[in-house]
């Protein structure tokens, strides 16, 4: 199966992975069409889908407004769900604006689809944030789920509708569960999208990089181009339709990314600082998943590894600094 002459709508197509995913499927012959609310702060930016601008239709909608996203839905036989904000301090500050775009926004979208495309195959971007702070490691599908912050609380409300819709009527959904996403077209200019991206800009600007705490605190990492695979691969799997299933990738401390980083850069230094207030009680400590359940069922696994994948991120912004930074 392929997507050639396939009809792919993608919301928050403008944002990071899902720029990265329009390139993707634009490659393989798809009719691509993006929905996206624009908002800068959290990632868009028309510069991601530069490669392909002219190849791709672009609505820019909010999920919210039915009216158009009952046209943008129809005909449409695979919808990429990556719309949200993603940022946990944010979400903290802002917890209705989260509530809205994480939960009331994803809503309207299955409710849309029931009622106007019931046969299109949904792959939601869920997060590992729902998992809280680990019991055990490496993390799997049945470990306990304890959001430490509004922005889990609200992605696995969102996720829940999702297999919901699959239960009750029949809609063909995937949800996946990403951990630290890294690569081109990342949001870099503030830590909305996560740490790496912030770690980056420091690096390349010759600034210092901090780390909270020990610096020691493990994480797992996934390339971009892993991820758009994941995504593909789910969309094309009926075996995967109905469950939810995590992306680990390859481990590492924060201390060992900074120090990747400012080698590939040549600039930039280290500096450990104690945990402010409002990140030490939602910080999780060391975190890593289990991809199993979805190696099984599909093949998936990590390819690239996290020297080769930072070492291209910094080559990218380096190469097109002046669309990223502010």
């Amino acid at each position: 199966m392929s997507f050639r002459g396939k009809n792919v709508l993608i919301t928050g197509g403008i944002g990071f992975i899902g720029s990265n995913l329009a390139i993707r499927l634009v490659n393989e012959g798809a009719n691509v069409t993006i929905l996206d609310s624009m908002l800068d702060e959290y990632g868009a930016n028309v510069f991601n889908i530069n490669d392909v601008k002219n190849e791709v239709q672009i609505n820019f909608s909010d999920m919210r407004d039915e009216h158009s996203l009952r046209y943008l839905v129809k005909n449409k036989d695979y919808i990429f769900n990556l719309a949200g904000q993603v940022s946990h301090q944010d979400s903290m500050r802002d917890p209705f604006m989260d509530l809205e775009v994480n939960v009331k926004a994803q809503l309207s979208l299955l409710e849309t689809c029931r009622k106007y495309a019931p046969e299109t195959i949904i792959v939601f971007s869920s997060t590992r944030q729902i998992y809280g702070k680990p019991q055990y490691l490496p993390v799997d599908e049945k470990h306990p789920l304890s959001p430490p912050d509004v922005n889990g609380i609200n992605k696995l409300a969102a996720e829940n509708y999702h297999v919901l819709y699959t239960k009750v009527y029949g809609l063909n959904t995937v949800s996946l569960r990403l951990t630290n996403t890294y690569g081109p077209r990342q949001l870099i200019k503030n830590a909305r999208q996560g740490f790496i991206g912030w770690f980056v800009n420091r690096a390349i600007q010759g600034e210092t990089i901090q780390l909270f705490g020990t610096g020691e605190q493990v994480r797992d990492f996934n390339y971009v181009d892993d991820v758009v695979n994941a995504f593909c691969i789910a969309a094309l799997n009926k075996n995967l339709y109905g469950q939810v299933y995590n992306l680990s990738g390859e481990k590492a401390s924060l201390k060992q990314v900074a120090e990747l980083l400012i080698k590939y850069s040549g600039k930039g230094d280290l500096k450990i600082v104690p945990f402010p207030d409002e990140r030490k009680k939602i910080d999780i400590g060391d975190f890593y998943g289990n991809s199993d359940k979805l190696y099984q069922v599909s093949g998936w696994q990590a390819n690239v590894a996290l020297k080769d994948g930072l070492k291209k991120m910094i080559e990218f912004y380096k190469l097109y600094k002046e669309h990223y930074f502010k």
